[in-house]
């Protein structure tokens, strides 16, 4: 009857974990990206992102990052930025609900081949994290890798997936893993939109999150 009761106990906290957290619904993610081409070898990346824990609804983050992007040639860019982070931790509201904001320093280079009809990108990312929780600040370190492959089925629509790993350069080395599947249309040249799934592993909790993203890369270079 104790193993029975005990049993129950474990059952009843696990579900009520995954209700405080959330992973149980089903979230989405909202994002705008844009490279903005000022010269042959110099763009600017701009990019905002808008998160729920439900779909569309009950805030969790919003994430604000630029940089500015060296083209070294076709397959190869270097990019140094800045990202602010401000984020709500807490599935449910509550009178002590930690929340924290971030301001973000990262060292990227992506690097793209092609196999065939596939489109492969390479993404290698270090940041620096300056984290304000309030009542005490934290710098951490992380290191990220994300590898990605574009499909295309039509010069209109195509297939994207990608994998990728977080790991702290402190602590715990694994912080999280995002796999993801989705479908894009061309709009044009430069815009194209992106529907698809995402599942965000961390070591102790796992949600599933929708995305809609725009791509929108004008070209400011003057005409010659």
């Amino acid at each position: 009857m104790q193993k029975h009761l005990l049993l129950l106990l474990l059952l009843f906290t696990v579900i009520m974990n995954a209700q405080e957290t959330g992973e149980d619904e089903l979230g989405s993610w909202h994002m705008y990206f844009g490279m903005n081409r000022i010269s042959d070898k110099l763009s600017i990346h701009t990019e905002g992102q808008l998160r729920y824990y439900e779909a569309g609804k009950n805030f969790n983050q919003l994430l604000l990052r630029t940089g500015l992007n060296y083209h070294i040639k076709n397959e190869a860019i270097a990019t140094f930025g800045y990202a602010y982070i401000d984020t709500d931790t807490t599935f449910e509201e509550f009178p002590e609900d930690i929340d924290f904001t971030e301001h973000r320093i990262f060292e990227q280079f992506i690097l793209n081949n092609k196999v065939w009809e596939l489109n492969f990108e390479h993404r290698y990312r270090l940041e620096q994290r300056f984290i304000d929780f309030g009542a005490n600040n934290d710098v951490q370190h992380r290191a990220r890798y994300r590898l990605q492959v574009m499909v295309p089925l039509t010069d209109i629509f195509f297939l994207n997936f990608y994998d990728e790993v977080f790991l702290n350069l402190q602590g715990n080395t694994f912080d999280q893993n995002r796999l993801y599947a989705a479908i894009g249309l061309n709009v044009t040249d430069n815009l194209s939109v992106q529907s698809g799934f995402l599942k965000n592993h961390f070591s102790t909790r796992n949600f599933d999150r929708l995305q809609v993203a725009v791509f929108y890369n004008p070209d400011f270079r003057k005409k010659k």
